[in-house]
């Protein structure tokens, strides 16, 4: 009986932490949503990891984090960057707990997009190594998209296949 009771308490005990876990990443994510928002430059990106990368939408957007924020100052100096808020997230951790990664569904300006990223535990703060923000398509319009980026993209595969 007392195995079974150490059992019980242990596995309550990881349930626990993981939903505490999972419960603070949602809420870094939202407050780091939030710091766009309400233009907060600083608090934005001292959420990302110094070797932090940013993938935007379009497909020359892949910057560290000195890149993002030259790009995006000009964004919050206006007051206000972009407005993003999770309709949906899924959230995963690696064996010793020091990584995460996660998925989200995001109601935009753009519409519903859909962020990715990998968070990393650094001297007990998480901070986003990675973010990727794609636009979805709905498979139904995927041919009018295609048509509307063909002339931009076609220049840009071949640029990008003769480096």
């Amino acid at each position: 009986m007392q195995k079974i009771l150490t059992f019980i308490i242990i596995a309550f005990t990881i349930a626990t932490s993981a939903q505490d876990q999972k419960k603070a990443i949602n809420t870094f994510l939202d407050s780091w949503h939030k710091d766009a928002a309400n233009a907060d430059f600083k608090n934005y990106f001292d959420k990302i990891a110094e070797d932090g990368i940013y993938i935007g939408t379009d497909a020359t957007e892949n910057w560290n984090k000195k890149q993002f924020e030259v790009f995006a100052k000009p964004y919050f100096d206006k007051g206000k960057a972009w407005s993003f808020f999770a309709l949906e997230r899924n959230i995963y951790f690696s064996s010793d707990k020091k990584f995460a990664w996660f998925d989200e569904l995001l109601s935009t300006q753009m519409k519903i997009c859909r962020g990715s990223g990998v968070l990393e535990k650094i001297n007990g703060q998480w901070k986003i190594k990675q973010y990727v923000l794609s636009m979805t398509i709905p498979n139904d319009t995927s041919d009018e998209v295609i048509k509307a980026k063909e002339a931009i993209e076609n220049l840009l595969i071949e640029k990008l296949k003769k480096k």
